[in-house]
């Protein structure tokens, strides 16, 4: 495990031979959600003695439609994401999505997140490194694995060798997504560690409807051939209703599916492991 992994998971006892787990909720909605599900997914991660890395976003600045949710407000949101990550003892990670949000989010968050369609913005990938945090910037879905070395070496030439590099699915048509595998052995390559995400990789964007839709059947394939194909984590956004949620409730993982999948996950990789 690279030492900045290390790092972030001092607190927790876990098998070293184990993916590690980003999960939460697409959004802050409230405490009470918050603290909720990491409480639900620490415990399942303890059990399965798997490192988990708690994830919410504390604004949504990408959305389809201008009357979509986009937040609690920052201060508060950012304030909750720091209670749940010391409460809990979890490592927290939050999007930013442009260069002066990077300093003040990074006093609340471990990992800053790149979102996809931000992951060639020089100023904002420099801003990030600068901090010092851990920063995943996540594949474009217009874009190639292989040309994913550019934004690494963006963040490594500001000083910053604590990257992490997340699938997300590749643009097909207007209104889905595809996940080329080949991307995960491509961008491991790069010597950083390479995460899956799980549930974005099953939108169905730019839905005439205005709400993006998904495909969360699929989220247990997908997993399964991102830990085949040698994947280092795993993101996956959960939420106890995903009919209610105020963000992404189309492709999230209903939270009391997570730990059957985990189960089986983790067999998978053990399978290939032995």
């Amino acid at each position: 495990m690279q030492s900045f992994l290390a790092d972030l998971f001092k607190n927790q006892s876990y098998n070293p031979d184990n993916f590690f787990l980003i999960a939460g909720p697409c959004v802050i909605e409230s405490e009470e959600l918050v603290m909720e599900v990491a409480d639900k997914v620490s415990s399942i991660c303890k059990r399965l003695e798997l490192p988990y890395i708690f994830k919410a976003s504390y604004r949504k600045a990408n959305r389809t439609s201008a009357g979509s949710f986009t937040g609690i407000g920052d201060d508060p949101a950012l304030h909750i994401l720091k209670k749940a990550g010391e409460h809990f003892q979890l490592p927290v990670t939050t999007d930013i999505h442009a260069h002066d949000e990077a300093a003040p989010a990074a006093a609340f968050a471990d990992i800053l997140q790149i979102p996809a369609f931000l992951c060639r913005q020089t100023d904002l990938l420099i801003a990030a490194a600068e901090t010092g945090k851990v920063v995943n910037v996540k594949k474009g879905q217009f874009l190639s694995g292989a040309a994913m070395r550019f934004a690494v070496d963006k963040i490594k030439n500001a000083g910053n060798e604590k990257i992490m590099l997340t699938e997300r699915g590749t643009t097909f048509g207007y209104q889905d997504l595809v996940v080329d595998f080949r991307n995960i052995p491509i961008m491991r390559e790069f010597g950083y560690p390479v995460v899956m995400d799980c549930t974005h990789s099953l939108q169905q964007p730019n839905q005439t409807s205005g709400v993006t839709g998904g495909n969360p059947e699929m989220i247990s394939t997908i997993a399964k051939a991102a830990i085949a194909t040698g994947a280092d984590g795993l993101f996956i956004e959960t939420h106890p209703n995903p009919a209610i949620a105020k963000s992404d409730g189309a492709n999230m993982l209903r939270l009391d599916l997570l730990e059957g999948l985990l189960e089986q996950l983790i067999r998978v990789r053990s399978s290939l492991k032995s």
